[in-house]
């Protein structure tokens, strides 16, 4: 029957890109490389070092992740293969639509498991550093900030990463004035680099009494959390450290003691804070992890020698430097600037349903390298 010949075809195209996923993931050196570190899991000394040996079992659990996932999805590809030719046989129409749905979802998992392999750069498997900041623009931006944050929480949630709140400045009336979040999974910061820039509102504000449109701005700062590894030094004397009271949304008083911690850099000017910790060591702790990922981040994307060599950078959270405008009235629509990507469903974006942006930017980019 023409309707499963035509399934049939559509199912096919993705024959040769699926061959060319397991060239790309490297499927029979992934194999190898398991099977070399379990072997050393047997050693009797391998639990002496116990940081070691757990990135050993962290690594062979995601190459096995990744050798299952393929391995799903070429045996849904021959499932859904033979169940369009058994149907076609029978002439059974009312297989039509679970046959379509089964070659969807083989086309669904091939362009996210494809996507994956674009993530090659040095820190795109480790996990984010988000901090949200309003722009100006009073309780209008601070709860644009609210929004992004709650966003990319959703995001974070509906991808089975853990998404764990740092810090936090409440707004004067609602909203946010600054956060900061770790996104915790393989890939994070790969699939979020490319939400790094600033966002820009259009609605009419629930907090102007007399109905006008809005526009509003918010910035996102996406950075790889670092492992410490001794090569980020700070003076202490290059730090005013300050403690203040910790607060829950809505300026809700969660620690009556000064254990939330805030850190200025005075070389560059950075601040990091942490509030969520019991105790204000471990918040100093955190700060300063932050810190030093910050140190990091700029020192490798400028290319420098020595984190001395850092000047302070401030980005203006305002017009013409938006990487994405998010449209509520007159019409819906959320558009980046640097894809053209659009997204008529408002509602679904602000859900979190951001995975149209994130592949647009890493297929541009990858077009880009190629080029």
């Amino acid at each position: 029957m023409i309707q499963f010949e035509e399934l049939r075809l559509r199912l096919l195209e993705s024959e040769k890109p699926l061959e060319e996923l397991a060239a790309a993931l490297g499927l029979e050196e992934m194999s190898q490389e398991v099977a070399s570190l379990e072997a050393k899991t047997t050693d009797e000394n391998f639990w002496g070092d116990l940081a070691n040996s757990q990135k050993v079992l962290q690594r062979i659990a995601m190459l096995k992740n990744k050798i299952k996932a393929y391995t799903e999805l070429k045996t849904a590809f021959d499932d859904a293969l033979v169940m369009i030719e058994l149907s076609d046989e029978e002439g059974d129409l009312d297989l039509l639509d679970e046959c379509r749905q089964s070659v969807e979802a083989v086309e669904q998992e091939l362009e996210k498991q494809t996507l994956a392999t674009l993530l090659s750069g040095e820190y795109d498997g480790k996990n984010a550093i988000l901090t949200f900041h309003a722009g100006a623009g009073g309780t209008e931006a601070q709860d644009w900030c609210q929004m992004l944050f709650r966003m990319y929480g959703q995001w974070a949630t509906k991808h089975g990463y853990k998404f764990t709140t740092v810090d936090f400045l409440d707004g004067d009336e609602a909203g946010l004035k600054s956060a900061v979040a770790v996104i915790e999974g393989e890939n994070a910061y790969g699939y979020l680099k490319g939400e790094n820039g600033v966002h820009r509102l259009v609605r009419v504000s629930p907090f102007d009494a007399s109905g006008r449109r809005h526009t509003s701005f918010a910035s996102v700062e996406v950075m790889p959390e670092f492992t410490d590894d001794g090569s980020i030094e700070i003076n202490e004397a290059d730090l005013e450290i300050t403690t203040h009271k910790s607060s829950g949304a809505g300026g809700q008083h969660i620690n009556k003691t000064e254990s939330a911690v805030r850190i200025v850099h005075i070389p560059t000017g950075i601040v990091v804070g942490c509030q969520t910790e019991r105790s204000q060591l471990q918040n100093k702790e955190t700060a300063m992890k932050m810190l030093k990922s910050k140190l990091m981040e700029i020192k490798q994307r400028e290319k420098l020698d020595t984190i001395n060599d850092i000047k302070g950078v401030k980005t203006n959270i305002e017009w013409g430097s938006q990487i994405r405008s998010y449209v509520f009235m007159p019409y819906t629509l959320a558009k980046d600037t640097r894809t053209q990507y659009e997204d008529g469903n408002i509602q679904a974006v602000m859900d979190g349903e951001i995975d149209g942006f994130i592949n647009a930017y890493l297929k541009m980019n990858a077009a880009k390298n190629d080029g």
